[in-house]
């Protein structure tokens, strides 16, 4: 029961960072705690430019922040093959590489090591072709080693904190005072509607009104938000109804609801509780226990580095030794931050060379130039 009440509250502390970002730093306190983790941190990085950002962390020394930014997001041996990897999806360093291998490449031996981090997990909470934004926890051997719980909790937080992150991405990240939110989201571009346990629209901005009026995805049927999607229909008012038994009762529904349209087109939805932590306020005030967002779903296409890999069928090994190739140089550069002797960098870079018909690396460079930007020939 203890543990049912924090995780209640820790989500609700999540949900509340979504209209005010400032909270994250504090909702991310609260995770390593639950986790028994030394640090949480979500970042972005772009594989094609490499470059980082680092958003919001708990227990992160602004220095190594610093320093990933501007040197080691450049060397980070689980890029690109990350870029692979499927939203929510739980995952540690063993599953891109070796550890004794991690351990020797450059980026451990002077980021990692020297922050005292011996494991930690890390799952994406967004994706696009080229960029991916992370959540990773980080343990040091005080905290123990990665085990079933870790990632069971990890797991449990996971499709929250990417509610959350959709939802701040839908209102551009503007801090919102939960007393005025209807009003604070009545300029968005995105659908927004406050609903109460039944579906009822309480309140819907000017593009809600829109997209119900155009009645393609939404309708409104005896003052009800309706889907025309049958199925996404009946997860819908499945959510609303359980939402006013708090954030925890919805567990991970409606972190991102497909809709299909009448005219073939597909939406996403995403739903925020209204009857716990800060957005109390809000949902009392205007009788409602979630705020839905509609937006039509972005395309979901493969990264250049997955369509690289896939079309020479290249082996994760040999795609991080192409991926260091691109960004320090030769065999021995890559050599020494990857952890491996010139002798594998060697071997790898002939087997590239045969499945990608290329003679040299600068065939290689321009290769993936080609792929990862096609204005250049």
């Amino acid at each position: 029961m203890a543990e049912v009440e924090h995780v209640s509250a820790l989500i609700g502390e999540i949900y509340d960072a979504a209209l005010d970002p400032a909270l994250w730093p504090s909702a991310f306190d609260q995770v390593c705690k639950f986790t028994g983790s030394s640090q949480v941190t979500l970042f972005s990085q772009d594989s094609v430019r490499n470059i980082a950002d680092l958003h919001f962390s708990s227990g992160l020394d602004p220095q190594f922040g610093q320093l990933y930014k501007e040197k080691y997001c450049k060397i980070n041996p689980i890029f690109p093959t990350v870029m692979f990897f499927g939203v929510e999806e739980t995952h540690w360093v063993p599953d891109v590489l070796p550890r004794d291998e991690f351990c020797r490449t450059r980026f451990f031996r002077e980021f990692i090591g020297p922050q005292g981090f011996m494991d930690g997990l890390f799952a994406n909470v967004d994706k696009s072709t080229t960029n991916c934004a992370l959540v990773s926890v980080m343990r040091r051997m005080s905290d123990g080693l990665v085990n079933d719980e870790l990632r069971r909790r990890f797991g449990l937080i996971v499709p929250h904190v990417r509610r959350a992150l959709l939802i701040g991405k839908v209102i551009d990240h503007h801090k919102i005072e939960a007393a005025a939110l209807a009003d604070a989201l009545d300029g968005l571009m995105s659908a927004m509607f406050l609903v109460d346990g039944t579906g009822r629209i309480i309140h819907a901005n000017a593009s809600g009104h829109a997209m119900v009026g155009d009645a393609n995805v939404l309708r409104a049927q005896n003052g009800g938000l309706r889907a025309f999607d049958a199925q996404a229909n009946q997860t819908l008012l499945d959510i609303f109804t359980t939402a006013a038994a708090g954030d925890a009762a919805i567990g991970v529904k409606g972190v991102a609801v497909s809709i299909a349209a009448r005219d073939g087109e597909h939406y996403v939805a995403h739903v925020l509780p209204l009857t716990a932590g800060k957005r109390r306020r809000a949902g009392t005030m205007y009788a409602a226990v979630a705020a839905l967002f509609v937006r039509k779903a972005a395309l979901n296409l493969p990264s250049p580095f997955e369509i690289i890999a896939g079309q020479f069928h290249l082996t994760p090994a040999e795609l991080r030794v192409l991926f260091a190739v691109i960004e320090v140089g030769g065999a021995p550069e890559v050599a020494e931050v990857l952890g491996i002797t010139q002798a594998t960098v060697k071997s790898h870079l002939h087997h590239i060379f045969e499945k990608t018909e290329t003679r040299g690396q600068v065939d290689l460079v321009k290769l993936v130039a080609g792929f990862t930007n096609p204005l250049i020939q």
